[in-house]
């Protein structure tokens, strides 16, 4: 191939579905909306599957560099009593690490990369794509032809073999796939995260979640530096849900939150080896997001165009997959394409491999995923329990938990695959 393919969007999964084309000899620009990209967010999670990707691509040096490299996870119930415990990335059999770390921090290494090894002139920032369409010339090849708009406000046209949308959940370009599917799908709950640096807690690369469905929390450290220093910058989630899912407004990764809005609801949250309460206070600012996802889809792939990321399957933050999901899309169409010189048919092999499999993870995120024994805990323990294995059974805890790595890709051995 010859022709650049056009990536929209400087996100996670636009960024290393570049760096990704770009390892197969495919040229590729990047188009992103922000004149400037800043590192935003907080924390997330990397799973093993997806650190196999960025490992290929020779980022894991940085990554361990910046990220810690989580070594446990743990569920307890909302009294602090541990319902199911396991070990997490090397720990745990895999032969690459799982990774903590902030998001705004991968995404500026994943562009340092773009911008050293594509050069500048294949990263446009400040140019909001409109609109795409797959035209054909007097030959009979097929292109495709977009529009965007730059920060002039002047509208230009260009054209590209292919175009990979990875403009996140409210993606321009599946609206003129999908035109009428509206806002995203709220169940009720509202996530609000925060940043504090505290002592290390659960050995200092562990990652827990207590609650329920309809209260939770869920924590784990996200800088080497500070782990290197014996102490932890904690990423924290405060989730409640509520008896409604009229989504009033379109959510924002940025919007700050008020912690009236739901502190008082954790302060009991003392547990003997962290203060939950005090972790939440103790945040200079927290952030506000509906859980939401959409319903997965029939097709992603229209001729020369497709989706890639939250643009083609939004899910829960449950189970650590968002971002990991879609630098799994990334492999997976970078090799596609590699393997012929037939756009459409590389997306349309790209789609037949990745849209199965990330519908059944929205599925399974609805249902909590591997967090259902939290859920099962409240349910039939809402008091606490002197024994787990008597609400419940060890075998029950196992199947769980490896389920949704099966459902999820992530099983040990899964991961270079």
């Amino acid at each position: 191939m010859t022709d650049a393919v056009a990536v929209v969007g400087a996100g996670i999964g636009g960024l290393t579905t570049a760096l990704s084309l770009h390892r197969q000899g495919i040229e590729v620009d990047v188009y992103e909306s922000v004149s400037e990209l800043q590192p935003l967010g907080v924390g997330i999670n990397l799973l093993p599957h997806a650190m196999a990707v960025l490992e290929d691509l020779d980022l894991l040096p940085q990554l361990l560099e910046t990220g810690v490299a989580t070594q446990s996870l743990t569920y307890f119930n909302k009294w602090g009593q541990e319902i199911w415990a396991e070990p997490r990335g090397l720990a745990a059999g895999y032969s690459v690490p799982q990774i903590s770390i902030h998001r705004g921090e991968l995404q500026m290494l994943l562009l340092d990369a773009v911008r050293q090894r594509l050069g500048e002139q294949h990263l446009k920032l400040g140019c909001r794509v409109l609109n795409a369409a797959n035209v054909t010339d007097a030959h009979g090849h097929t292109r495709v032809a977009f529009h965007y708009e730059g920060d002039g406000g002047d509208i230009t046209t260009m054209q590209a073999a292919g175009l990979i949308a990875a403009d996140g959940i409210h993606s321009r370009l599946r609206a003129q796939f999908y035109p009428d599917e509206g806002m995203p799908l709220w169940n009720g709950a509202i996530l609000w995260r925060g940043l504090v640096e505290t002592e290390a807690w659960l050995g200092g690369r562990g990652m827990f979640m207590a609650g329920h469905q309809a209260q939770k929390f869920v924590a784990y450290p996200v800088d080497q530096a500070a782990y290197r220093r014996g102490r932890a910058l904690t990423n924290w989630i405060a989730e409640l849900r509520f008896d409604r899912t009229d989504l009033a407004e379109r959510e924002d990764w940025n919007r700050p939150g008020n912690f009236a809005d739901f502190a008082d609801q954790f302060a009991s949250w003392r547990f003997p080896w962290l203060d939950i309460a005090g972790l939440i206070t103790a945040a200079p600012q927290c952030y506000e997001f509906p859980m939401v996802d959409r319903e997965p889809v029939s097709r992603w792939s229209f001729g020369h165009i497709t989706l890639l990321g939250d643009a083609a399957h939004p899910m829960y933050p449950i189970g650590s997959n968002g971002a990991s999901q879609a630098i799994l899309d990334a492999r997976c169409i970078s090799q596609c394409l590699r393997a012929t010189t037939d756009i459409a048919e590389a997306f349309e092999r790209y789609q037949a491999q990745r849209l199965p499999a990330t519908a059944a993870i929205v599925r399974a995120n609805r249902g909590n995923g591997p967090e259902q024994v939290m859920q099962l805990a409240e349910e039939r323990a809402p008091e606490g329990f002197a024994d787990i294995e008597q609400v419940i059974p060890l075998r029950e805890r196992q199947e769980i938990a490896a389920r949704y790595k099966q459902v999820a890709g992530f099983t040990p051995g899964q991961e270079q695959q």
